[in-house]
């Protein structure tokens, strides 16, 4: 799949490989309205970066040169990133907590943009307890995915790249391992500022399952993107389109109440617009980042999911749910950057991350 997707001159086994590849993603996706719960390794949604949760969970059209990117687009993966390292960790509620570590390198020789990474999940200590609910000790959760991916450019405006996960999952004694891969290509027009991409992810499937003989589809999606920044004001805009493969993606909950009434007491139906318009904007995922300074050192981001702000929302009591924000900054050699996601009126969570990048560091040999 890598060396497919680095290729110079596309091949005609590249055009069958993404061609295959979109169409057993159209052909598998189940034809279910729900999105969440459905599908071993959930944890590969969550956001790599304290950027992309400041910008709404998904920044998938921007080429520059963060190297958390290509961990969602592999087709993002560029000559600036070369030796760029990156620390990320979020702290969940619960003492629930998660992070990604990666690195990139590129390779002049082969034109080749190279990235590793690592994503954690630890969903902390659980006690365990028999069936009168007596405690007899406790048990651990934790997930690990471990990635190596490549991008080139293949024409003069057309990247391509591809990832490839080893997924490893310990929930108590139930164990699971998976290889999973990510399929994406990336248009990019510099004089316009414009960019536009087309990502498959998670595609794969369990190589041992939790229960032998008991397999669990992956949460493959597809995903498009454009991204624009602005020629006179120093502001840069994304539109994600999230389940590409999948229109559907209303959860009906049997529990829901219907709190609007008519004055005979008759529960209201929502019109066929009204549902129709909330699937379609669920879809969507929309984020700004405002650039600041001679080198854009300052940032300010934030972004909106209306799947989040739909599934996470409490019907009576006014929230944040769906939308997030955050901002960067470059001191000295090192970038940092927070981000701040609302999931529910309860709580939500905060995540930091630290940047560097190593050429920095190397001394310039005086000259004589």
């Amino acid at each position: 799949m890598m060396a497919a997707a680095i290729n110079y001159t596309p091949s005609s086994m590249l055009k069958r490989l993404l061609f295959n590849a979109l169409a057993w993603g159209l052909i598998s996706s189940a034809a279910q309205a729900q999105v969440g719960g459905l599908f071993a390794y959930e944890f590969l949604n969550l956001s790599p970066s304290a950027r992309v949760a400041a910008l709404g969970a998904a920044h998938i059209a921007v080429a520059d040169d963060d190297v958390n990117l290509a961990s969602g687009n592999p087709a993002l993966l560029n000559a600036a990133m070369h030796q760029q390292l990156s620390f990320s960790h979020a702290f969940h509620l619960a003492g629930v907590q998660h992070g990604y570590a990666a690195m990139a390198l590129h390779q002049p020789r082969w034109k080749t943009t190279f990235h590793a990474g690592i994503q954690y999940a630890d969903y902390g200590d659980f006690d365990l307890t028999n069936e009168f609910g007596e405690v007899e000790g406790t048990f651990s959760a934790n997930e690990y995915a471990f990635t190596v991916g490549a991008g080139r450019q293949i024409y003069e405006r057309i990247s391509a790249g591809a990832n490839l996960r080893f997924v490893s999952s310990q929930l108590e004694t139930y164990r699971s391992a998976g290889l999973v891969g990510d399929l994406a290509l990336l248009y990019e027009d510099t004089a316009s500022r414009f960019s536009a991409t087309l990502v498959l992810r998670n595609m794969g499937g369990q190589l041992t399952a939790y229960a032998p003989g008991n397999a669990e589809p992956l949460p493959f999606e597809m995903q498009a993107g454009i991204a624009r920044r602005l020629k006179h004001l120093p502001l840069r805009f994304s539109v994600i389109y999230r389940f590409l493969d999948r229109w559907n993606i209303l959860y009906d909950d049997p529990n829901a109440k219907e709190d609007n009434f008519l004055l005979n007491d008759t529960p209201t139906e929502r019109s066929r617009s009204s549902i129709w318009l909330d699937n379609f904007f669920r879809h969507f995922v929309f984020n700004a980042e405002l650039l600041l300074g001679a080198r854009d050192n300052f940032r300010l981001r934030a972004g909106y999911s209306h799947l989040l702000r739909q599934e996470l929302s409490e019907a009576d009591y006014r929230s944040f749910a769906g939308f997030t924000f955050g901002l960067g900054i470059k001191i000295n050699r090192f970038r940092l950057d927070f981000g701040r996601t609302n999931f529910h009126i309860g709580g939500g969570v905060n995540q930091l991350s630290i940047a560097t990048n190593l050429r920095e560091f190397k001394r310039t040999t005086p000259r004589n």
